[in-house]
């Protein structure tokens, strides 16, 4: 039992874990981070910011608070109210419909307005940090809002394309996007198969997270093991099983 506590208080989270009611804000086993902001705070102190020459944002994909909250649907609650805020934003990171991005709105700016020192585009990306990322809400922007709410041309809309923060949606739409954020996109997917094939490839394509968290990584995983482990067991790629000796990760065939 000893152990077990060991690897519950290291490893912030067992799901699936439940001792009585719980409430909201309390991870599964009553230790780790104890509210999203927190829970943030802690994945993104696993984002690779070397591998970027930290010129990204630290990104946290929304699926991963569910690998420490159980309650979805509080999570996306207290995600809302802190991007109503102007805390955060959120990104529809673009391989996967379900697939949402979180960053912290003053770490977007600061990132983006870095980028973007001497180009010709600056003015009218400072233009659109000020004017629509304060607060915001919207994934996507349509040009008739662009043109008659925010007030920006078609030529201004074209740099901001250019400069990485809209990407074309269709014909008339952007999406909100982070700049030069194609490679983290391209990384993470080759790390996230890469870590679900260890666990496939394991004796009845089950391992012990512990065990996973320091298994040796392939050139395939760039990111912290522990990352990809948030996000596949979020994403409910894997089982996530409670055992004497720890959690259980199972391959949950689609």
């Amino acid at each position: 039992m000893n152990r077990k506590r060991a690897l519950i208080s290291e490893t912030f989270m067992v799901k699936k874990i439940r001792n009585g009611p719980q409430k909201f804000g309390a991870v599964s086993d009553g230790e780790g981070p104890t509210d999203i902001r927190s829970t943030m705070e802690y994945i993104m102190t696993l984002f690779p910011r070397k591998i970027f020459n930290d010129t990204l944002p630290q990104i946290v994909l929304k699926h991963q608070l569910y690998s420490i909250h159980d309650d979805k649907t509080m999570v996306d609650k207290e995600v809302n109210k802190l991007r109503e805020q102007g805390e955060l934003l959120m990104f529809q990171l673009g391989f996967d419909a379900e697939a949402f991005g979180l960053v912290f709105a003053s770490d977007y700016k600061a990132k983006v307005l870095a980028g973007e020192e001497g180009r010709v585009t600056q003015g009218t990306v400072e233009k659109f940090l000020e004017k629509v990322l304060s607060p915001c809400t919207d994934l996507s922007f349509s040009k008739d809002k662009m043109l008659k709410e925010f007030l920006f041309t078609d030529s201004e809309i074209t740099q901001l394309v250019k400069s990485g923060v809209l990407t074309v949606r269709d014909a008339g739409s952007w999406w909100l996007s982070i700049p030069n954020s194609g490679k983290f996109t391209k990384y993470f997917i080759q790390g996230r198969k890469a870590v679900l094939g260890m666990v496939k490839k394991s004796k009845y394509s089950e391992v012990l997270k512990a065990e996973l968290e320091e298994r040796r990584t392939t050139s395939q995983v760039k990111f912290h093991m522990k990352y990809h482990i948030h996000d596949i067991v979020g994403a409910e790629l894997v089982e996530s099983i409670p055992t004497t000796s720890g959690t259980l990760l199972r391959f949950v065939d689609s």
